[in-house]
């Protein structure tokens, strides 16, 4: 009798009589999103793979899927939201599995080489990467590199895997011994397929760029020499390049005059260059716990390109009056050369204008010049407050947020948890951006130039509805709030969030109302922005970290010149879509890092504290148990459902919360709880919770 031809990952089963049925394909691009979690992005749709579908596929690759009915009724395919575009099947009825690999993405990985036997092995920190990588023993890479068992090393994939064979890699180089590395960072970075290393054609080129803005101002009669007028650059204090300047001016009709400057990142970034080859294939900047991974090399970013104080520097700047009110009257770009005047920090300018600060005390490159430049940002501080009140007269949400931060000592270890909440300062500096940001783009979408417009939809009525009985829950839905959410009115949503304030319900509404958003994307053309209630916006201040804002700052040059159709400017046009798209996906991936590199921090800074407890309100509610956040560091935590008691918990899914059957207590959004800190996973960043002890009350 015949034996089967065994294909791994393949459960198929059929009859070899007569010829099988052609199975109709589709191509598309493969994205696992964890262990045995992947979808796969079609022009059809986004549809779910099912877990043993990935087969010898890794994530990145274009693939070749053929699609099936769910297991047991239940689909999962052409989804919409994070994922899908909601082109899929219809009611997620269809899952793929990866019939080939059409091209490959992957081409490399970073893992801790090993022995097995007479082979070498390459274990990967990608955890998505569920491959065995094994390095023949002819392969003298490891001894001429003089790798050990457990070293971290970068490995190039020289065969793929199939369905009867591993993958072998050689060793291309060394990273360093495992014990000398953060090797749960390493696997953070691993795992999103973050680019560390600068190719060495962008490097040498990096360093050849110089300043030169005196040749930069002579070789352009239209560049305007701005180096007198007074500016400042306000940052984060640990911040290293400053891609923003502002100034502002009083007028004695009682409006404003407005500056911002961006540095003129595409003034050494020639378009096709190998700098901006692999600024392109980046997108953006990533901002882990530990480290920042650059979109540019740091001779561009943290020298030539930053508006480092006393220093000449190129920028492109949005000269812009409003009138009393905070409403801008006119708003004109140029090329420029600028001179800031001061590096401030979020906490210097809040001490100045809450008057813990004087003007002598702000570290101003010439000293003569602090209480002038006390007075512009007391006068940056009016139109802060002009501006939320104009932006919300329009219809403009303002959710609020506070971000943490771990805070790591000279070894990378954590020492605490900086909580930071949007202050006067943040506040001023936010609302200069979001004008320079508007009034860019109007002046591209008035003149129906294709850049990189930031775009943001209106939230679907389906998602809003989920937010509806815990916001109930909370008692933040007032008469008629709960039809006027469904249908999507911002000024619904403000209210909502304006209930919240100062309750426990605060920062849990503005998340599920976050939640229930359209993620902001990139597109060719300009659709408006629903939560900053703008018909036009687009990013274009940050070059230095995000190449969107590169391709706006292309964009409005070839205008302002009047070469709107000049050859790079139709090239550049020929790949907004692809380049929108791949700028989108990349953000994504950049958050998620930058998240998961948060927790892995905050989890090992638990880790000393088990046994600790504190106060949290209940953020989460799941049928295996309901999420904490802190008060105090903002940390998330599970408490397992069996820590809740031992009775049965009915979970409701519409409301959140878990019920206990026999003493009816009630777990759900906002509840007010002390926990103990129970046990931590490092490398996955958990954090468990449990109650103190039995009967014991909540705050």
């Amino acid at each position: 009798m015949a034996r089967k031809r065994p294909h791994k990952g393949n459960n198929r089963r059929g009859s070899t009589k007569g010829p099988r049925k052609q199975r109709r394909t589709i191509t598309g691009t493969l994205r696992v999103l964890r262990p045995g979690s992947a979808v796969v992005e079609t022009p059809e749709g986004t549809f779910e793979v099912t877990r043993s579908g990935i087969r010898e596929a890794m994530s990145g690759d274009e693939v070749s899927v053929f699609l099936v009915g769910p297991k047991g009724g239940r689909g999962g395919g052409g989804r919409s939201g994070a994922h899908g575009n909601g082109r899929g099947a219809a009611g997620g009825e269809k899952r793929a599995v990866v019939d080939s690999v059409v091209t490959r993405a992957n081409h490399t990985l970073l893992g801790r080489f090993e022995l097995a036997g007479p082979l070498g092995a390459v274990v990967p920190l990608d955890n998505r990467l569920c491959h065995d990588f094994f390095v023949v023993p002819e392969d003298k890479s490891p001894e001429r590199l003089g790798v050990a068992p457990s070293d971290v090393v970068v490995a190039r994939i020289v065969e793929y895997p199939t369905p009867y064979t591993a993958a072998v890699v050689t060793i291309d180089r060394r990273v360093g011994a495992a014990a000398d590395l953060d090797m749960d960072i390493e696997s953070v970075i691993a795992s999103h397929g973050l680019a560390c290393d600068f190719s060495p054609s962008t490097l040498e080129q990096a360093e050849s760029v110089r300043a030169d803005v005196a040749s930069a101002l002579a070789d352009d009669p239209r560049r305007a020499d701005l180096r007198d007028a007074m500016c400042v650059t306000i940052d984060p204090v640990d911040a290293r390049d400053f891609d923003d300047a502002v100034g502002a001016r009083e007028r004695a009709d009682g409006g404003f005059d407005l500056d911002v400057h961006i540095a003129d990142v595409t003034h050494y970034l020639p378009w096709g260059s190998s700098m901006d080859l692999e600024a392109r294939s980046r997108t953006c900047s990533v901002y882990l716990v530990d480290r920042v991974i650059p979109m540019l090399p740091e001779r561009l970013c943290n020298d030539v390109c930053s508006l480092r104080p006393g220093e000449d520097r190129l920028a492109m700047t949005v000269r812009m009056r409003l009138d009393e009110r905070g409403n801008v009257v006119s708003a004109k770009a140029c090329a420029s050369a600028i001179c800031s005047n001061a590096r401030l920090c979020y906490d210097e300018v809040d001490a100045l204008l809450v008057g813990e600060k004087s003007p002598a005390d702000l570290p101003c490159v010439d000293d003569s010049e602090a209480p002038a430049v006390a007075q512009m940002l007391r006068t940056l501080d009016r139109i802060r407050s002009l501006r939320e009140a104009a932006r919300r007269a329009r219809g403009a949400i303002d959710f609020e947020t506070r971000e943490s931060k771990v805070v790591l000592d000279a070894d990378g270890h954590p020492t605490g948890v900086r909580v930071r909440s949007r202050t006067r300062a943040t506040g001023l500096v936010e609302e200069a951006m979001l004008l320079a940001n508007e009034s860019v783009a109007r002046i591209l979408a008035d003149a129906e130039v294709p850049a990189a417009y930031r775009v943001h939809e209106q939230p679907s009525a389906e998602d809003l509805r989920h937010t509806m009985a815990p916001l109930d829950e909370l008692g933040l839905l007032g008469p008629g709030d709960a039809a006027a959410l469904m249908a999507g009115e911002p000024a619904a949503i403000q209210r909502v969030l304006d209930a919240a304030r100062g309750t426990r319900g605060e920062y849990l509404a503005s998340a599920l109302l976050l939640r229930a958003q359209r993620r902001a994307v990139y597109l060719p053309q300009n659709l408006g922005h629903y939560a900053l209630g703008a018909t036009a916006y687009c990013h274009f201040t940050s070059p230095i970290r995000r190449y969107p804002d590169d391709i706006v700052h292309r964009a409005l040059k070839a205008h302002l010149a009047g070469k709107d159709g000049c050859p790079e400017q139709r090239a550049v046009e020929r790949l907004l879509p692809q380049l929108c798209s791949d700028c989108s996906r990349m953000e994504r991936t950049a958050d998620a890092a930058a998240r998961d590199s948060q927790k892995v921090k905050m989890a090992e800074l638990y880790g000393k504290r088990i046994g600790a407890r504190e106060a949290g309100v209940v953020s989460g509610c799941e049928r295996f148990g309901v999420f904490v956040s802190l008060d105090e560091t903002c940390a998330d935590g599970l408490i397992p459902v069996r820590d809740l008691g031992s009775e049965w918990f009915e979970f409701d899914e519409k409301r959140m919360t878990l019920t206990g059957e026999s003493t009816g207590t009630v777990w759900g959004l906002g509840r007010r709880v002390v926990v103990e800190v129970a046990g931590v996973d490092v490398p996955r960043g958990r954090i468990d919770f449990r109650i103190p002890s039995a009967g014991k009350k909540d705050e």
